[in-house]
């Protein structure tokens, strides 16, 4: 008798045990499917108050320019107000930050360059201040373009062969100016001179726009310049144009050599401007914004005017951008290394 009360105590036990883990199990499966219908409520009515994408440099530049551009189209596609907010400093780390800190709900984006690349890249352990890979949730590349090696006029070379041989019969007599110590500039020539086995000077400025005049005076020897920014200067002779840095030679300058071709096999640099999220932004809304940025690229005119700035329309996936983000951080890191290492 108690040998049958005891076991039917431990059956009754187990019963209510089997109940519990079902009982827990629904409600786990409930939670989950309550909070995958919040995530997918909220990338449907995505956005739900003004956006405001961050420009962590001035005004009227190139990065400046694609986010109104981009701002103007999502205004119009979803009837929400997008705002560019400029918030320079630190060469571009501040606006950056800022955004990495912010709430991960798609409400404060980031208009940025491949120089939120380098920067961080540059920066010695421990004071880089954000991690591109870790704090920012890539959404799209949107366009890509090459960068012309321009050489003041007096500089007796013609062609990229000419001015590594000149940098080497002269050891760091031969310098190159740049947008800011870390900037893709500054980056992009170092490249060259390592790869290269050419050792030149660096001359940093607070901008292209400080630069550019050094080189054209013969204060500085060359320069790294995007291609909407220095052809206007090419064209009117105040500088000369010897390599494009694209592993291709460009539609737009069909009869200029790349820097590959000049004697420094395996060269690339490429620039682009990229629209970022912080991290752990809901994917639902992240594939929202690249699928409706994609759409304002595809107009004809934004393509015109792309190809007749040199640069190529991209658009590409959140995980295709992500990819290309690790890897050029790693790319650049190591060179920073090898830099670091030689002084």
């Amino acid at each position: 008798m108690s040998s049958n009360s005891s076991l039917g105590s431990t059956r009754g036990g187990k019963t209510l045990v089997r109940a519990a883990v079902m009982a827990a199990g629904a409600l786990l499966a409930i939670a989950s499917f309550s909070t995958s219908a919040a995530t997918a409520t909220g990338a449907r009515e995505y956005p739900q108050r003004p956006v405001r994408i961050v420009v962590p440099l001035s005004p009227g530049g190139g990065v400046d320019t694609i986010a109104r551009l981009c701002a103007q189209h999502l205004n119009a596609a979803w009837g929400q107000s997008f705002v560019v907010e400029n918030r320079t400093g630190a060469g571009g780390s501040i606006g950056v930050e800022i955004v990495a800190k912010a709430t991960p709900d798609g409400h404060t984006l980031l208009m940025n360059s491949s120089s939120v690349i380098t920067n961080a890249a540059t920066r010695a352990p421990g004071t880089q201040g954000y991690d591109p890979v870790r704090d920012l949730q890539a959404v799209s590349r949107l366009t890509a373009s090459p960068y012309v090696v321009a050489a003041t006029p007096s500089l007796p070379v013609s062609n990229l062969k000419q001015l590594l041989a000149l940098a080497k019969s002269r050891p760091n007599g031969v310098s190159y100016a740049s947008a800011g110590v870390g900037s893709i500039t500054h980056m992009g020539a170092e490249l060259l001179t390592v790869m290269a086995n050419t050792p030149m000077t660096h001359v940093p400025y607070r901008g292209v726009a400080d630069a550019y005049p050094a080189v054209a005076s013969g204060l500085v020897d060359w320069v790294l310049g995007n291609p909407v920014s220095i052809l206007p200067l090419i064209n009117s002779g105040r500088l000369k144009a010897v390599a494009i840095t694209s592993a291709t030679r460009a539609k737009a300058l069909p009869d200029l050599p790349t820097v590959a071709e000049s004697g420094v096999p395996g060269y690339e640099v490429i620039g682009w401007y990229g629209l970022f999220a912080p991290a752990h932004t809901p994917p639902q809304i992240v594939s929202k914004l690249q699928a409706e940025l994609k759409r304002s690229l595809q107009s004809p005119d934004f393509i015109r005017r792309m190809e007749l700035e040199s640069s190529e329309v991209v658009g590409n996936t959140p995980q295709e951008f992500a990819a290309e983000v690790k890897a050029e951080y790693e790319k650049w890191r190591g060179l920073s290394r090898k830099m670091a290492a030689k002084s």
